[in-house]
């Protein structure tokens, strides 16, 4: 058997299918997509600075900068699918980016339970970051730990199979995680528009910037949902698999889905469709409460005259 574990280069010793994935990255799909994560990444940081939104922020910052290293990675690879440099680079940002954006989606559901009302919801609205939250990141932990092994052992099958291992376990929670994450959310839902139909004094009201909102969240998260799902057979078939060298198909499922989750919640910045998420507001619990209680009031008096 052929030992590629001195090869930098493609030669006739070392030819471009004896690498992990098997090809040259396409170039035009890797450039289209490096620039959409680009130039999401300045705007998060402009918007985000502007509504105050910080914690977003750290998330979708990191998240969009992580898949716009990832993608500057596969052009590399383009010019030297043996590069040990770019093969790095990307294997590690592509792996990581989409948790630090799914972990965006995460904190949406507290500030909108503080918005419609905690009395709707089965816990308290902080213990949603903290569960959910706190999923992400042992999840990332769990992937960029296999990551960071699978990128230090790229000619050892040992390694590479260990990391192999650990990034599956990281998305396969993150996938457990995001159904959890659904399952709670449509609960919550479900019950904010229960209660709505029976009087509608007892729910703020719904405008159509935060229906927007709400609704590119929802796409985000499907879309990462996706990602994930893909990514664990794509993993789990052990590296240089079928799938693994379906660039199509990774361009589709992971870097189109991931990057329409970025655009969607790039166009549908909290900052000015849910400004309240931003630390410079005056979104709290007891403001919301409060406010519902007047309105409460106000419909029990007019109904007792």
């Amino acid at each position: 058997m052929p030992d590629y574990s001195t090869c930098t280069s493609v030669t006739p010793q070392c030819p471009v299918s004896a690498t992990t994935y098997g090809y040259y990255p396409n170039l035009p799909g890797n450039i289209i997509l490096s620039v959409v994560f680009g130039l999401c990444t300045i705007a998060q940081l402009g918007l985000s600075i502007k509504g105050r939104t910080w914690t977003w922020l750290a998330g979708l910052l990191i998240g969009c900068g992580l898949e716009f290293a990832g993608y500057i990675g596969r052009i590399l690879m383009h010019s030297n699918p043996w590069s040990q440099n770019a093969f790095r680079l990307q294997i590690i940002t592509l792996i990581l980016g989409p948790s630090f954006i799914a972990a965006g989606v995460d904190l949406t559901l507290k500030h909108l339970v503080i918005h419609f009302g905690k009395q709707y919801s089965l816990i308290k609205p902080a213990l949603y970051t903290w569960l959910f939250i706190g999923f992400d990141i042992f999840s990332i932990l769990l992937q960029a730990a296999g990551g960071g092994i699978a990128a230090a052992g790229e000619t050892n099958v040992d390694l590479l199979n260990t990391g192999d291992h650990l990034i599956v376990a990281g998305i396969a929670l993150q996938v457990a995680q995001l159904v959890a994450f659904g399952v709670v959310s449509v609960y919550y839902g479900f019950n904010v528009y229960r209660h709505q139909k029976a009087g509608p004094a007892r729910v703020s009201k719904v405008s159509g910037g935060l229906i927007y909102f709400m609704s590119m969240v929802a796409v985000a998260y499907v879309c990462i949902l996706i990602r994930c799902v893909y990514r664990i057979p794509e993993m789990a078939g052990g590296w240089g698999s079928g799938l693994q060298r379906d660039e199509t198909l990774f361009l589709v499922l992971d870097g189109a889905v991931v990057a329409i989750a970025a655009i969607a919640l790039t166009l549908a910045h909290p900052a000015i469709f849910f400004p309240v998420m931003g630390n410079g507001q005056s979104h709290s619990q007891s403001n919301v409460e409060i406010k519902s209680e007047r309105e409460n009031g106000m419909t029990e008096e007019s109904d007792t005259h």
